[in-house]
């Protein structure tokens, strides 16, 4: 992607958050077949583990600011939105003639990082929130008109709560994996290029502190894919798997061999919420990465018609 290579030396503050929450889980591959080329693809499960210690600890990111000082940034994944479309019918959902989707969950925990995050959170912030859901009203029929293009939509979550009420990613994953197990054992081969998530980053504090930067309290809305169909072979990377056990194998040994690789998985598409200044867009290349990066959330789910809760917030909210 064109947007993803700075032109300029060093990383900007932009460029390393991006780089940061680019979860890389582990590559398997597929053996060639008639002469086709090997696929490579990854475990939902293995993706999973990528978000385990940033949704324990948060991520740290750090950021210059514009009077030249330094701080570490840090934020808390959740889970915002995910769509399954699988290649066969229901290889979720165990009543195959209809799509499986998970409500919100009226419980949250009551972590630490959480209490950060509430009080981060202002009141007016409350009120938009709670005006953008109540105006939202998702369509799940209007995707069966998609299925012979972009398969079966297998399995959806869309975030409701608003943010001071929710769970890490992690959590909210093995939360929605007790009801669906393919969300752990599914593969990026089994899915079509419709399948998707999208992560809400919250901040909730930063080291050390400084109460008179405003871009601090950015957050941000990141898109990625999760069908191989969208996975360029380049893109796998070279990287430890000295701390990822293989799960037990339920597939044929002959199908698939496992490789010491990775595959990134950077966003395909972004929204950010309260960026009141410079901080994130300093240089021209940045602007136009988040306005590209904007342009294709809005694209992607209007190709889909999806109405995500927290994209509507996030671009609907007053700066």
């Amino acid at each position: 992607m064109w947007w993803w290579c700075s032109s300029t030396k060093g990383r900007s503050n932009l460029e390393r958050f991006l780089l940061g929450i680019t979860p890389k889980p582990p590559s398997f591959s597929l053996p060639q077949e008639h002469g086709k080329d090997e696929v490579e693809y990854f475990r939902l499960g293995d993706l999973w583990d990528c978000y385990d210690e940033l949704s324990a600890y948060g991520f740290g990111s750090q950021v210059e600011l514009n009077n030249g000082d330094t701080v570490m940034q840090y934020y808390v994944p959740y889970l915002s939105a995910i769509q399954i479309h699988t290649n066969k019918p229901g290889l979720i959902s165990r009543n195959q003639s209809e799509v499986v989707e998970s409500e919100s969950s009226e419980c949250w925990s009551d972590s630490e990082s959480e209490k950060l995050l509430s009080r981060s959170m202002s009141n007016d912030s409350s009120k938009t929130w709670d005006a953008v859901s109540e105006d939202s009203v998702s369509d799940p029929d209007a995707t069966l008109l998609l299925k012979d293009r972009l398969g079966y939509l297998d399995f959806k979550h869309i975030e409701r709560d608003p943010p001071y009420k929710r769970v890490p990613l992690t959590d909210k994953i093995i939360e929605l994996a007790e009801k669906y197990p393919g969300l752990i054992t599914l593969r990026s081969v089994d899915m079509s290029p419709a399948s998707w998530m999208a992560v809400a980053w919250y901040p909730i504090y930063h080291i050390p502190a400084c109460k008179t930067e405003k871009d601090l309290t950015t957050g941000f809305l990141t898109y990625h894919t999760l069908s191989s169909t969208f996975q360029d072979a380049d893109n796998v990377v070279e990287g430890d798997q000295s701390n990822n056990k293989d799960q037990e194998e339920t597939e044929e040994c002959d199908e698939e061999s496992v490789v010491n690789k990775r595959i990134p998985l950077p966003p395909f598409a972004l929204a950010s919420y309260k960026m009141q200044g410079d901080l994130w867009s300093k240089t021209g290349f940045d602007q136009d990465r988040l306005n590209y990066l904007q342009k294709a959330a809005d694209s992607w789910l209007k190709q889909l018609n999806v109405e995500h809760h927290d994209y509507n917030f996030f671009i609907n909210s007053s700066f």
